[in-house]
């Protein structure tokens, strides 16, 4: 992989980093995410910086950014635009929503109705909008980031499997370490970080990017090891429902991106299983006992990687 791609994608890393303190892997995923061209969940708490996240992205590749604050009265037509009349036309005109921007924060996505979200559901899969029988594509490079909170469940709809697998990976942020929420403050003490991000790449640097992380080399050793990982999710047996290839699919594609952010044209052992928690748990359904029994999602997959050793090849330490 050129050093110039690693460099790029190095710099989107750290300029998110001057606002998200102490958060280097879940900054890392998500930008692994967007090289990827997926879509990502941030599954946390209030008031940790998911938003804060998605707007220090956006900003870091000079996208668009769109913010939408989901809840139970959001209509589909909210989110993906409407047909006004327009006297001057004599014709309905498309009068496009807000995801109709590069990056989209779908924000505590679990308090809309199904079906509003459901209409976001094409946007992310299909990368399109239908409205009165006309298809519209949303910009590219194109992201959801949807955030929820999940010690609220008065008021909120549990996102469905089918919604859930169209997500490439899901992280957490957590709270931040004493020393990590000193700095924080320090930052804020007089403004906010965020409103002094500045781009690193543009759009169109991003959309080739992406298309030399699709470019990154995956040996057949490791194509089976993605399969081997993702089919023990469906036949272990604390799991009534596995990954389907969708998972297999996003295995691939995020450590292709990790591969490039260490300026490797090929991918290693390490990359797959580094991302193998982030990109399986939420394809997850657990058996009820066990869920009961405290055990969750993320548990099962570190389970399966202890259990399935990789195959022998190249190392993070060769050249």
């Amino acid at each position: 992989m050129p050093t110039l791609t690693a460099n790029k994608i190095a710099a989107i890393i750290a300029n998110v980093e001057r606002v998200i303190v102490g958060k280097h892997e879940a900054v890392t995923l998500a930008v692994a995410a967007l090289l990827a061209d997926g879509h990502m969940l941030i599954d946390d708490i209030p008031g940790v910086g998911k938003t804060t996240l998605a707007q220090s992205l956006a900003r870091s590749v000079d996208g668009i950014f769109k913010r939408v604050q989901f809840t139970p009265d959001l209509l589909p037509s909210d989110l993906t635009g409407v047909s006004i009349w327009d006297p001057g036309r004599q014709d309905f005109v498309f009068r496009p929503g807000p995801v109709f921007a590069n990056i989209v924060l779908a924000d505590e996505i679990n308090r809309a109705t199904p079906k509003s979200q459901a209409a976001l559901l094409e946007c992310m899969e299909e990368r399109q909008v239908s409205a009165d029988g006309v298809s519209y594509p949303v910009p590219r490079p194109f992201m959801v980031i949807a955030t929820e909170n999940p010690i609220e469940y008065e008021g909120t709809y549990s996102l469905p499997e089918a919604e859930l697998d169209r997500f490439l990976l899901r992280i957490r942020l957590g709270y931040p370490q004493p020393a990590e929420e000193a700095v924080i403050l320090e930052q804020q003490r007089l403004r906010h970080p965020k409103e002094s991000v500045e781009p690193v790449v543009d759009s169109q640097e991003l959309l080739e990017l992406q298309q030399r992380v699709r470019q990154v080399y995956l040996e057949d050793s490791l194509k089976a090891y993605i399969v081997e990982l993702v089919n023990a999710t469906r036949t272990h047996p604390e799991v009534e429902l596995g990954a389907s290839p969708r998972g297999s699919l996003a295995l691939m594609r995020l450590s292709q991106a990790l591969a490039a952010a260490e300026g490797r044209e090929y991918v290693i052992p390490e990359d797959i299983r580094s991302v193998a928690v982030a990109a399986l748990a939420h394809r997850l359904c657990l058996s009820p006992d066990w869920q009961m029994r405290g055990r969750s999602a993320e548990d099962i997959i570190r389970e399966i990687l202890a259990a399935h050793p990789p195959p022998l090849g190249r190392r993070r330490s060769e050249p």
